[in-house]
């Protein structure tokens, strides 16, 4: 699968060193350069400095060919923009969207994207650690 990474911090990178040992073909873009050293050399797919909200380094990152685009970046707002861009204008078949606050996943499901709140899923994690 082609997949298009948006925003390459300690999730980002991650994902996208397990994707490319998995034989995907991935393009990880980042707005700071430095974050792109986050990355070890045995990378073997395409790292790409710009923003994902932009359309022409979306065209450099090929999204037209991409059957999935993941926003992981800090920002709620910035990962749904990127998230809209990637499902509505440029029709990526599977867009994933990390969203800090977990009041705003149900509307980005709406939307069509699939959302999931880190918040949500830790709190549940340590409910579950106590309940045990």
């Amino acid at each position: 699968m082609k997949i298009i990474i948006m925003g390459c911090g300690r999730v980002g990178a991650q994902l996208a060193m397990l994707l490319d040992a998995d034989g995907h073909k991935v393009t990880i873009l980042d707005v700071d350069a430095n974050s792109l050293r986050r990355l070890p050399p045995t990378f073997g797919g395409t790292a790409l400095l710009g923003n994902g909200i932009d359309a022409e380094v979306l065209h450099r990152a090929d999204i037209e060919e991409a059957d999935v685009f993941v926003a992981v970046t800090q920002g709620d707002n910035r990962n749904v923009m990127a998230a809209q861009i990637a499902k509505h204008i440029f029709k990526v078949p599977r867009v994933i969207c990390r969203i800090y606050d977990p009041l705003r996943q149900e509307l980005y499901d709406t939307l069509g994207i699939e959302a999931f709140s880190p918040t949500t899923i830790f709190a549940q994690l340590v409910r579950e650690k106590i309940e045990s």
